[in-house]
């Protein structure tokens, strides 16, 4: 190409009349203008994570010597589905108060990344899914657990939450509900002390987990018109006296569990250091009741529930 050609390509190039060459560096996935990870986000990816793991605990605790590794999977994905779609739907039944929250205005339904009712039919795709995977492939009592999970979540505990602060509380009982549904996974039955007594170590430390985390946005469910706890609580005298009494009692419930099942020093040992990873924010946050340290309590827990299932497996493997 000679040296006027070359002119002249660097000025068409600069008028915008010569298309440029598609960038490399970073790889665009979409769907119809809203992107994959716009799609991971409504399946609240945290809490099915924590979900999962919570059915996992649950399994192991059923199972006998020598877990069904292929039972557990198809557990992990009906249970994993099941919670991704409840999530997708949450989001989709808050997308007006979504948008009058700075935390969550940019969220993909409030931003206009994803439109409302194909995040609907895309939370109903996943639920149906995972129910369709449970029933047949694990068992029906498992399937009717997650539904009333599901049930739970969306229509008792989210219009709850625009109603009264005992929502977080209520809150509770579809965050422990799939540790239950892990063991009806392994065992097909509901009888079983340790399973129960778990599920108590489960709702007992979503409180603190969620109440720091209402605590930091305060002002901002206030806007959003949420009746949080920490909203009416001005002076958080309440709202720290509970977060040190469900820590409080989701440490003693770890500690039951280990005499109760009949645990050994491992898992002793691993919920010791929960313990110790859950005392020292909660103290210092009911000292200062700052944002930071209700930072630090919402960090520690989510760190202890992973400690605890992590120390179950270990206890049931080795």
């Amino acid at each position: 190409m000679s040296s006027s050609e070359n002119h002249i390509q660097r000025a068409d190039v600069a008028a915008g009349r010569l298309a440029q060459p598609p960038r490399t560096s970073r790889i665009s996935w979409a769907i119809q203008g809203s992107s994959v990870g716009d799609y991971i986000a409504l399946t609240k990816p945290e809490i099915t994570f924590l979900v999962v793991l919570s059915s996992v605990a649950g399994f192991s605790l059923g199972s006998p010597p020598g877990i069904d590794v292929w039972l557990l999977l198809i557990t992990i994905v009906g249970i994993g589905l099941t919670s991704a779609g409840a999530g997708a739907l949450n989001h989709y039944l808050e997308r007006d108060y979504d948008r009058s929250m700075k935390r969550t205005s940019t969220r993909p339904i409030p931003s206009g990344r994803v439109p409302a009712v194909r995040a609907r039919n895309f939370g109903v795709a996943l639920t149906g899914a995972g129910l369709a995977i449970l029933c047949p492939l694990v068992n029906p009592m498992t399937s009717v657990l997650a539904a009333l999970t599901v049930a739970l979540y969306l229509f008792v505990y989210t219009p709850m939450k625009r109603k009264s602060s005992l929502n977080t509380l209520v809150g509770t009982l579809p965050g422990a509900l799939p540790v239950i549904g892990g063991y009806a996974a392994a065992t097909n039955s509901l009888a079983s002390g340790t399973a129960w007594l778990l599920f108590c170590v489960l709702a007992f430390w979503q409180m603190p987990h969620f109440l720091s985390l209402a605590w930091m946005y305060r002002k901002d469910y206030s806007r959003g018109g949420f009746e949080m706890l920490p909203v009416r609580d001005v002076d958080g005298t309440a709202t720290v006296r509970q977060t040190v009494l469900f820590t409080a009692a989701t440490i003693v419930s770890s500690i039951a569990l280990a005499a109760w099942a009949g645990f050994g020093v491992l898992y002793v040992a691993l919920a010791a250091v929960g313990a110790a990873i859950m005392i020292r924010p909660t103290i210092s946050f009911a000292r200062s009741r700052s944002n930071a340290d209700a930072r630090r309590v919402l960090k520690a827990s989510v760190v202890y529930i992973p400690v605890i299932v992590l120390a179950i497996l270990l206890d049931r493997l080795v």
